[in-house]
């Protein structure tokens, strides 16, 4: 088995931050390249409507920007003396995102965290995490939240 290609994919949660120590000792351990990814969720495509007034892409910019700089500075400590890490920020609906991330760049393995959403939540926002380990073309470390 080979690994070459990581992708760390975050949502800036406490589920993330538990997870990317995976994703960094897997790294190092295969000498990879770590892919750290954010989804900006659009919103358009999942309700399929237009929003006028207020510019939208204005806003996308804006939390592009945002989310750029957090990727930068958020993990730095776990990074220290890592080589080859990319942040990168997509723009779309994160399972779609991620597992098309996967198959461009040819990923040898996803690390993501999982919230562990139950009841309406569950129903409403549906789990990232279970879509992509439904459809990515690679495996899938899906780490969870100890239990408080």
């Amino acid at each position: 088995m080979e690994i070459k290609k990581i992708l760390f994919a975050t949502d800036f949660s406490e589920g993330s931050s538990h997870a990317l120590p995976y994703a960094v000792d897997m790294a190092r351990r295969y000498g990879a390249k770590l892919y750290i990814i954010h989804v900006i969720f659009d919103v358009a495509k999942t309700v399929g409507w237009y929003v006028p007034h207020v510019s939208i892409d204005e806003i996308y910019q804006d939390m592009e920007k945002s989310a750029k700089a957090e990727l930068e500075k958020i993990f730095l400590d776990e990074m220290r003396g890592l080589q080859g890490v990319e942040h990168i920020v997509l723009k779309g609906i994160p399972n779609e995102e991620i597992t098309k991330f996967t198959g461009e760049n040819e990923i040898d393995l996803i690390v993501l965290g999982t919230h562990g959403r139950r009841g309406i939540d569950r129903v409403l926002f549906g789990s990232t995490a279970e879509q992509v380990v439904r459809n990515a073309p690679c495996p899938v470390l899906s780490v969870r939240l100890p239990k408080h």
